[in-house]
């Protein structure tokens, strides 16, 4: 479904289950960073009322899922932590269309975040079937499935608004970069990392 050529090594858990503390803080800084990301996109294009009406109910979800997490950290006795630079975002953003029309940065804008919203309900599906922890495994169920959610959402509101782009031989590009840089990836203990 996500069209990911890449899928994350089970192996990756282990490295996570090494070190709960780290996946929890970098996973709840990843959520306020999509919260933000879904603000952004209402600031920018505040014209388009059905975008600015799901990018609300992303952002508040997002926030939502902050707070689990930020739940679960605490009821673990461990601390939130400092922000955490994602750098398989940072790269991924290098890849967006720089000096083309406004309309052309949505739509890349919108690609760019189903990436991430892909690769993330894929590493929650490995966490969800491979973590030992019951309830880490229900819970990254759980977000999994509204990562797919919004990685639909996304896509279709690039496809919604596009003017010229060939959304669908832009997004393939989109995954052929990911591709690229994904191997970098999975050897920490943060979502992306």
């Amino acid at each position: 479904m996500l069209g990911l050529k890449l899928k994350t090594d089970p192996r990756w858990v282990t490295i996570v289950e090494s070190n709960i503390q780290e996946i929890l803080t970098d996973h709840a800084w990843c959520e306020q960073k999509a919260a933000t990301n879904a603000i952004s996109i209402i600031t920018i294009n505040s014209e388009k009322v059905d975008l600015v009406t799901e990018m609300i109910k992303i952002a508040r979800e997002e926030m939502e899922h902050f707070e689990m997490v930020h739940e679960i950290i605490k009821e673990r006795g461990l601390e939130l932590g400092r922000e955490r630079k994602d750098d398989y975002v940072n790269e991924l953003a290098k890849f967006m269309i720089k000096g083309g029309s406004r309309n052309q940065a949505l739509v890349d804008r919108l690609l760019f975040s189903a990436m991430i919203e892909a690769r993330s309900c894929e590493r929650f599906k490995v966490l969800s079937q491979n973590i030992q922890d019951e309830k880490l495994a229900t819970f990254y169920r759980d977000l999994m499935i509204s990562e797919a959610g919004h990685y639909t959402t996304f896509l279709g509101f690039a496809r919604k608004y596009t003017e010229k782009t060939d959304v669908d031989k832009r997004w393939q590009e989109w995954i052929d970069y990911e591709t690229s840089i994904i191997t970098n990836y999975g050897k920490q203990e943060t979502i992306h990392g």
